[in-house]
This record gives C-alpha cells, structure tokens and sequence, in this order.
C-alpha cells in the first residue's frame, strides 16, 4: 500500500485545512488508519485514528473538539479536517495505515506511511 499525504500549507491561527490521504490500491475492511505529525525538535506525536469500518475513532487530548478524521472507502481516501488552527499544530503530517482493522495511537502498530505534508500555522 502507498500512500500519498496532501492538503497542507501556510494558514493564520484560528483557520482550518483538510488534509487527505490517497491509498494506492484498495485497502480492505482491515485497515485501520492513522495521521501523526513531528514538529521540528520534537518525536512524531499520533493526532487522530479510525477504523476502515468506520467508527472507533481516536484523538490526542490536544485536537479534540478541533479535529475530525473521517475516510471514504470507495475513493480509498481518508481525511483529517483541522478547525481552530494553533501555532503549536504546526508540523509535517503523516498518514499511516495499519493490517489491523483498529486505528491506534501508536506508530509501532502501522506497517505503511506515507510521505507527509507540512502545516504551518502563524499567530
């Protein structure tokens, strides 16, 4: 599977982007997905996780109320709506996707990774 992160960019605080993450090939009922950012100096955080049967989602304490992750299995694409931008959001986001059907919050549980794509957000 490869995956191909888009959607980033520079944005005000207060603002919002959607990223997607484009599968190469069909993934199947037992995928579960994950997005993660690094900022620069610091380890790759988990920001949010979901089951391919939908549902089950995870979220950082920091994100939540502010970020969605969502996925729409015939476009083979997940998503991650980020409302109420922060400085402190600003990374490279990743997604990743996992042979276990249940997202987590944990990198050691997914097998492939996408390229990541860098948010920027200013005060």
């Amino acid at each position: 599977v490869q995956l191909q992160a888009s959607g980033g960019g520079f944005v005000q605080a207060g603002g919002s982007l959607r990223l997607s993450c484009a599968a190469s090939k069909r993934t199947t009922s037992n995928n579960g997905m994950g997005w993660f950012r690094q900022a620069p100096g610091k380890e790759r955080e988990s920001v949010a996780a979901i089951s391919w049967r939908g549902g089950s989602e995870l979220y950082a304490d920091s994100v939540k109320g502010r970020f969605t992750i969502s996925r729409d299995i015939a476009k083979n694409t997940v998503y991650l709506q980020m409302n109420s931008l922060k400085p402190e959001d600003t990374a490279v986001y990743y997604c990743a996707a996992s042979r276990s059907p249940y997202g987590s919050s944990t990198a050691p549980a997914y097998n492939y990774w996408g390229q990541g794509t860098q948010v920027t957000v200013s005060s």
